[in-house]
């Protein structure tokens, strides 16, 4: 039985006791020996009355001690001492992740990727020297005071679960991958498993997984698809998603291999957070038969275009020799059907080796001359047209640009929208009542992610709305100012994308999306497809939301436009900051070349602001005090701003202060409280005995809440 101030080991001075949990008791002790604080982790009496356990409890606890990482709460020691088996290790001064999030409700994604890698260069420790957790859960990572986070229990994990302790002693069923829920094999990506399970928890505030017993929560990780992390949280980027995504594969084989992989993807996701470059591979699909694809097609293309004209050179050159062999092979025949066989004259200077080479090449000569002169007159009257006839007789080429349709539902129109034009492809928008995705969210498109499409085409998107919304007034036909006017008293917002027609007037709308007459959320965006008449020298304006004042002055610079005014303003998308989030011309518009664009760059969001003008009360919480006295009043903010330094000796106190950065701050009241001396006579002695006064200093503290200003 532990006791504080008891020793054991003949070194270690057990303080406090600093923790519990499913398996052990952990105590701060004193290493006296090395003169340093320790944690000292001793199992409970249930355990340690386990042989086997304990048995192969010490061989993993031993084994841990070996590992020395800045991310690894290190173990010291491992002992036994009057049938207390314990385990000595790196004191960490902090707070688990569990606890830090359920404090936080949910991380920020920077803050949980940052985790993240610490957690996985911790492990990917342990994995190099073939040791594996098997217990990865936010109550095995500590973050310590300085921000440092580690991972605790290697060994301990190990050995519990091959004594099969149960799942409400462990408390780790929201984490464990399904081989370990299966009882299988478990191995490294067993680990990348449970870190997937631990990121959704700190992105989102709660498991992927939850059920009333161990079993069933079991059994759905066995089962059921993981949620998307973007259905609670729909600001994750899609990098962030796809890792969560790939670390949680029910196939290990399809997970991250190694916690190496894992860290180069989590660190790109802090750089590139948007962009989709994880990739799952599913090693059955690599070696089946599948069915090629127009981007398969599109590579084929680009690989043969380069050979074609060789290999129909080779071709008739084969076709050629084959014919000469056939001619000179035949034997000649009289009119009357008789062999006969002519003696050729002698002639020194003949060889008949250069004779067949000079009739081959002739050959040649002669069907690819007849090929050009037969393909001229063709062409000439009409014969050979390479491509496909418009209405209008015009030959067009018959493989267009195409381009690959990328993944766009579970996200925001606006993104997706942004996205699309910038590849080329122009949205269309349709509404649709949905009570699984919020509004604003895209449902689905008509075109699959993945799949190649004509560069200029349309695609179709249907959009989460609530309720039936409003109807959309038809604007085809009449000018930009009338169309835009005509949405915006309707409700709407307008997005105007400019294109060349020769069939519609300049100024004037070509096409609505979403269509006249149908149903969209009031507020939302109608894009107007305005005609700039027929084609001439303009450039299209490209995407520069989301990139740094210098890459966006390049890119506009790049497409033949200049940048105009560049200025600074708030915006409430923290991934925006110190980044371009308005450009004064649509994504997609076309402009004339010059054309000035203005820029702003985002200062993050706007700075919250309170006010306090309230009066301020006596300090009556304390009995002692008395109406004028004289009293010293401090008003200090939760970030140490002094508001007021005052005294006074009548209440209520007067205040009006603006601009506060803080939402909650303290009064301090000060003042001193005197007792009068006493005289009192002794009735036996009749001796007088004066009692002198006392003065106290009190102090009353109150919390105070400001008020948030506009």
């Amino acid at each position: 039985m532990i006791k504080i101030g008891m020793i054991i080991g003949e070194r270690y001075e057990i303080l406090e006791k600093i923790g519990t949990g499913g398996m052990s008791d952990v105590y701060k002790a004193k290493d006296h020996k090395l003169n340093r604080f320790v944690a000292v982790k001793v199992l409970k009496q249930e355990f340690s009355e386990n042989a086997n356990f304990v048995s192969k409890f010490r061989v993993e606890a031993q084994a841990a001690a070996g590992l020395m990482h800045p991310n690894i709460v290190n173990v010291y020691d491992v002992g036994e001492e009057g049938g207390i088996h314990y385990i000595v290790m790196e004191l960490v001064e902090g707070i688990t992740l569990k606890k830090y999030i359920e404090k936080k409700a949910r991380l920020s994604v920077k803050e949980a990727i940052s985790i993240a890698i610490q957690v996985s260069m911790g492990i990917e420790a342990a994995h190099s020297n073939h040791i594996i957790h098997r217990d990865i859960k936010p109550q095995n990572i500590i973050i310590s005071k300085e921000g440092k986070v580690k991972v605790t229990d290697f060994g301990i994990a190990k050995a519990a679960t091959s004594n099969t302790i149960t799942s409400n002693v462990m408390g780790s069923v929201h984490y464990t991958s399904p081989e370990q829920a299966r009882g299988g094999y478990s191995d490294e990506k067993s680990d990348i498993y449970s870190l997937g399970i631990t990121m959704f928890e700190m992105l989102t505030g709660r498991v992927p997984f939850n059920g009333e017993t161990t079993v069933a929560i079991a059994i759905k990780h066995i089962q059921e698809e993981l949620p998307s992390p973007r259905e609670y949280i729909a600001e994750i980027p899609i990098s962030v998603e796809q890792i969560v995504y790939k670390c949680c594969q029910k196939s290990p084989d399809r997970r991250y291999q190694s916690m190496s992989e894992l860290i180069v993807d989590l660190k790109q996701s802090l750089m590139n957070p948007d962009e989709d470059f994880v990739k799952v591979v599913d090693p059955d699909e690599e070696a089946s038969t599948r069915m090629i694809t127009d981007r398969d097609m599109a590579q084929i293309r680009k690989q043969t275009d380069r050979r074609d004209s060789m290999d129909e050179a080779m071709r008739l050159n084969k076709k050629s020799e084959h014919s000469y062999r056939q001619y000179e092979e035949e034997e000649e025949v009289d009119e009357e059907g008789e062999e006969y066989y002519e003696e050729d004259e002698e002639d020194d200077d003949y060889d008949p080796k250069m004779e067949r080479i000079t009739t081959i090449l002739a050959i040649v000569a002669a069907l690819l001359i007849g090929g050009i002169v037969i393909f001229l007159i063709g062409r000439a009257f009409g014969m050979f047209q390479f491509g496909n006839k418009t209405e209008d007789g015009e030959i067009t080429q018959q493989d267009s640009e195409k381009v690959e349709m990328i993944e766009v539902e579970g996200k925001p129109l606006e993104e997706v929208r942004r996205a699309l034009l910038e590849l080329g492809l122009t949205p269309e928008i349709e509404y649709e009542v949905s009570t699984e995705y919020e509004e604003g969210i895209v449902i689905r498109a008509d075109v699959k992610a993945g799949d190649m499409v004509d560069k200029n085409s349309n695609v179709v998107l249907t959009v989460a709305q609530k309720g039936e919304g409003e109807t959309v007034p038809p604007v085809v036909g009449k000018s930009k100012e009338e169309a835009t006017s005509i949405l915006e008293q309707a409700g709407f917002e307008v997005s105007v994308i400019e294109s060349y027609d020769t069939t519609v007037q300049s100024g004037y709308v070509i096409s609505q999306s979403p269509e006249a007459d149908s149903t969209a959320p009031s507020g939302s965006t109608i894009t107007i497809r305005v005609s700039q008449g027929e084609e001439t020298s303009k450039v299209r304006v490209p995407n520069v939301i989301g990139l740094s004042e210098e890459e966006a002055i390049v890119t506009l610079t790049e497409n033949g436009m200049t940048v105009g005014t560049v200025s600074q303003t708030n915006n409430d998308d923290p991934s925006l900051v110190d980044k371009v989030c308005y450009q004064s011309y649509s994504v997609g518009s076309y402009v004339d070349k010059g054309t000035v664009i203005d820029l702003r760059v985002s200062i993050g969001p706007k700075a919250v602001t309170y006010r306090y003008n309230e009066d301020i009360t006596a300090p009556t919480e304390e009995p002692e005090y008395r109406d004028g006295m004289l009293v010293n009043i401090t008003v200090i903010t939760a970030d140490g701003t002094q508001l007021l330094n005052t005294q006074t000796t009548s209440f209520p106190v007067s205040t009006n202060y603006s601009g506060i950065k803080s939402s909650m701050g303290t009064i301090q009241y000060r003042f001193t409280v005197t007792t009068e001396a006493t005289t009192t006579t002794d009735p036996n002695t009749g001796e007088t005995v004066t009692i002198e006064g006392t003065t106290t200093e009190k102090m009353v503290t109150r919390d105070v809440v400001f008020t948030a200003e506009g």
